[in-house]
Order: structure tokens, then sequence, then C-alpha cells
């Protein structure tokens, strides 16, 4: 490593780390600020609170990166152009490229690192924020997932659900053990999709099978058209499932879209989000190099509070477009892949745009 790259890294790591050290902390004031209440009610001991900031703070970091390395190369190149540093080094016959290589490379690392995070240790931290914050605290009956299926028990029922999407408030592969005085099965009542209703789920074709309570044997099969069921939950309740299945990683997305092929249930979203798990760490490189043409743009007029303000207003801008695009592959209107790609090309194009029109 020379010494220009050293020279160029110090400042963009120095800015780097102001960076998300600022973006955590503000995100997590915020955040403990809006869950303190919870805490104090459910009287949380400090090992819960500490908890909760150890487990954030990945969470937190693999949200706020991109826009912390696309506020860092604003302000670095920001801050060597005002002090006319850049112009010293292409008058040496530096060029563009070689000064902003050292920065390029992070980002790629740094996504790599991402990529890493979101595979490997954000849905541990996910799920035990979950468990704190809706089991230990609020002492709310956690949904056993196995296989990427729903069992719990309600009352004298054990109910087993295959896939919950509650947006759309439908339940895919419902079955409902019904038990006896002795906790044998006595029914058993299945159905394909039950869809929830008036305030209620119906099913549009139900299946119970009767069995006898001391030899087991099958008793009778009755099949019934639109028929009302009850399963003891309500749409709102498989939403934090829903939530922790948003944070699966690639392999296990990529498990469940296969699962749900085979059962014939529509895998559009777990297919999106299997994408978007591979597009949304290079966000990150993609940042870094819009960030070049912004900043030499503005040249020696470049300050701090206009590198701030610009790089938040592009996080805005691409969170706003990201959002909008996915939304239309989650409705079938893109085909996954590019739903989770599409952002990331726009404003690569962009960047290169800005970057063309640059004068040399």
């Amino acid at each position: 490593m020379n010494v220009l790259t050293r020279f160029l890294l110090k400042h963009f790591l120095r800015i780097l780390f102001l960076s998300i050290g600022a973006f955590i902390g503000i995100y997590l004031l915020i955040d403990f600020f809006e869950k303190i209440s919870d805490f104090i009610e459910y009287k949380a001991t400090s090992a819960d609170y500490l908890s909760y900031l150890l487990n954030s703070i990945p969470f937190i970091f693999v949200q706020i990166l991109p826009l912390a390395i696309l506020m860092t190369v604003v302000l670095t190149i920001g801050t060597l152009s005002s002090s006319n540093e850049i112009t010293a080094m292409r008058a040496c016959g530096v060029s563009l490229w070689r000064i902003v290589q050292p920065f390029m490379l992070l980002a790629f690392g740094l996504s790599l690192l991402l990529l890493t995070l979101n595979e490997f240790v954000v849905p541990h931290n996910t799920k035990a924020l979950n468990n704190l914050l809706e089991i230990k605290l609020k002492g709310k009956q956690q949904l056993s997932l196995k296989r990427n299926e729903l069992w719990y028990r309600d009352r004298n029922r054990i109910i087993n659900i295959r896939v919950a999407d509650p947006q759309v408030q439908t339940l895919h592969g419902v079955t409902i053990f019904s038990l006896d005085d002795t906790s044998k099965i006595s029914s058993r009542q299945e159905t394909k999709q039950a869809v929830f209703k008036n305030g209620s789920w119906s099913a549009e074709t139900l299946t119970k099978r009767s069995f006898d309570g001391v030899q087991g044997d099958l008793l009778g099969v009755e099949t019934r058209e639109n028929q009302t069921i009850d399963i003891g939950r309500q749409p709102e309740d498989f939403a934090q499932h829903a939530n922790q299945s948003g944070v699966l990683n690639f392999q296990q997305l990529t498990k469940m879209v296969h699962k749900l092929d085979r059962e014939g249930i529509d895998a559009t979203r777990q297919r999106v989000d299997m994408h978007t798990r591979l597009a949304a760490p290079f966000t990150c490189l993609i940042m870094a190099f819009l960030g070049v043409p912004f900043a030499l743009q503005r040249g020696r007029n470049s300050n701090i509070a206009l590198g701030i303000g610009l790089s938040l207003g592009i996080g805005v801008l691409y969170f706003i477009l990201q959002s909008l695009i996915i939304a239309f592959g989650y409705s079938g209107a893109l085909p996954p892949f590019l739903a989770a790609w599409t952002t990331n090309v726009i404003f690569l194009m962009l960047g290169v745009w800005l970057l063309l029109s640059v004068k040399e």
C-alpha cells in the first residue's frame, strides 16, 4: 500500500466510522424511546437492556451502512476538493480512477461483509430481539416454527399451518387435531386454504376424519363446503411469524421457495425476498460510486452541511424507489430478479451519467 492510498483511506475511514457511529446512535436513541414504555411496564432487568442493545447493533449496521458509505464518499472527496488536494493530485498526473479506487475496493469489501452478516448473523439477532420483546417481556405465546411450518396449541387442539400470509389474510395447508380427555386424537380437520372474511376464517373445502378414542381406528370421513373454522388466532397474530420469514437468509429462502413450488403455493413474495438478499448488500458499492460525481461537481464549493443533506436526500430517494419496485415484484408486475436488482441498476446508470458529465 503506497503513501497515496494510505492517505486516502485514512480520511475515508475516519469519516466512515464517525458516520456509522452517528447513524447507529440516532437509530438506537429513537428506537429505544419507542420501546422504553414496554421495558418499564414489564419490569425488564439490566440484562434485558444489554441484550436489546447488543442484538440491535448488527441489525442497524446492515441497514445504515450504504447511507453511511454514500455520506463518507461525498464528505471525503468534498473536503479534499475544498482544500485543493484533489487538484494537487490531478496536477501530479494522478487519474480520477486512481483517486477513487481505494474507496471502491473498500466499498466492495463492505458489500461482501454485509452479505455475510445477512446470511449468518442478522437472522439470529432478529430472533433474539423477537424473543426478548414479544415473548419474554410481553409474555406472548410463541408460535413454534418447524421446517418452515407453524405449530401451536389452542385448548384441546393442536394446529398446524404450512404457510401463513397475514398480508392477504390467507393460511395454506391448515390441519387441526382435536384431542380427547386422555390426550388422544379424536378428530382431524384439513383444508388446503383458509381465508379471513367478516371476522372469521373460512375454508372452501373442509375434510374431517373422526377416530375411535380407544383403538384409534378411523370411524368416518366427512367433507363440507364453505365452512367456518376456529383456529384461535387473528391475521395479525401471524404477522410476527411473517416478519421472521422476512429476515431469513438466502439459503433458507431458497428452500422455502422450492417447498412452496412443490406444494403448488404461490412463492412470488419469497422469490423476490430471495433475490433481494443478494442485491441489497451491493447497495454499498452503488452508493460509493454514486457519491463520486456528486462530490466532484461541487468542487471547492463543497461543505459538510451540503454533503450530509445531499446524502440523506439520495438515501431517501433510493429507499422510496426500492420499496416501490419491490412492491411491483410482490404483485407479479415485475419478475423477482428484476424487482430485486432494478433500483441498483438505475442508480448505477445515474452515477455513470453524472461521472461522464464531470469535467476533467
